[in-house]
């Protein structure tokens, strides 16, 4: 059904574009009899722009678990409240990179910080490609600028983690032993209505061997609860294996970094500058606020690219070596 689904999608996009062709064509004919099309025009070749960009986005997508939808986990790091208050600022960077994007999204578990921010946020992106995008996103995130907590308003470095894992179906078995996990029932201490704030609901289930832990709290009943912990648990266990498969080539970002200086995957610089840099890519982008409200594509699209590059390049060698 999945594989029915792909093919469905290809095909109407195929029609898709052809239908923008004709339009497009269309009114360059409108343009040329004397009819003042510029703005509709303009607007089609926009839309055709932001179409293909996706397209040519998603021909990088070629992962076993690409296409699969996304469990996103956000974690602050070294720097306190300020740390607590930049994760917060990704967890609704990614939101609206989802929205903007048409995907879905399912707020799990989020705990609040003492004073902003938060201590830790889950949340899964629905869609096709959801995982196989947001592998750029995975490791340490950096932040450079006037603390609005400090009196003297001084600059200050804030770092959080972001981790990604695909979200797996019965079709693929992990096998989790009873003896193996530990659960806990505790109060919702995060968004949520009246109900969830007043029972023992939220379920945290920890899996001793490997010391994972998932949590949800987003629902009324706690069996709901530790159903949707339980399937987080077995995405995060099942990718935990492929990335020790994957360790020893490097084919996957290191999740396991200090979240501390030197160990960032990108900087957000607002002052004394306005600049976001990755430091795989090397891209750098100026409009620091359109990416902070949601525009990540550009540095997306670089990434997969770069892995893509590394790709080609591997099996280049692998070709050399097998010819001598």
């Amino acid at each position: 059904m999945r594989e029915k689904k792909r093919l469905e999608d290809m095909l109407a996009t195929e029609a898709e574009l052809i239908r923008r062709g004709d339009d497009i064509a269309a009114y360059f004919d409108l343009a040329r009899e004397g009819e003042s099309v510029d703005a509709d025009l303009r607007r089609e070749i926009d839309s055709l722009r932001h179409l293909v960009d996706r397209l040519e986005t998603e021909t990088l997508l070629s992962g076993e678990n690409d296409a699969r939808n996304a469990i996103v986990t956000i974690h602050p790091g070294a720097g306190g409240t300020e740390s607590q208050d930049w994760a917060d600022m990704l967890l609704r960077m990614y939101l609206r990179w989802a929205e903007r994007e048409g995907f879905q999204t399912v707020l799990y578990d989020y705990q609040p910080g003492e004073e902003a921010g938060l201590k830790s946020a889950t949340f899964a992106v629905n869609g096709e490609y959801a995982f196989g995008l947001l592998t750029s996103e995975i490791g340490v995130h950096r932040l450079v600028r006037i603390s609005p907590f400090d009196q003297a308003k001084r600059r200050h470095t804030s770092f959080a983690s972001v981790f990604v894992s695909p979200e797996i179906d019965d079709s693929i078995e992990v096998v989790i032993k009873p003896e193996d996990i530990r659960i806990d029932t505790y109060r919702s201490s995060g968004k949520g209505g009246q109900h969830v704030n007043t029972t023992d609901s939220a379920v945290r289930i920890t899996h001793i061997p490997t010391g994972l832990v998932a949590a949800c709290q987003n629902e009324r009943s706690q069996h709901k609860n530790k159903e949707r912990a339980m399937s987080m648990l077995r995405s995060k266990i099942y990718e935990h294996e492929l990335e020790k498969k994957r360790a020893a080539t490097k084919k996957i970002e290191d999740s396991k970094l200090d979240i501390d200086f030197g160990s960032q995957i990108r900087s957000y610089v607002l002052q004394p500058y306005r600049m976001i840099k990755d430091h795989r890519t090397k891209l750098e982008v100026g409009d620091v606020d359109r990416v902070i409200d949601g525009d990540l594509q550009p540095f997306i699209r670089a990434y997969l690219q770069m892995r893509r590059g590394e790709k080609q390049a591997c099996k280049g060698g692998h070709d050399v070596a097998d010819r001598e």
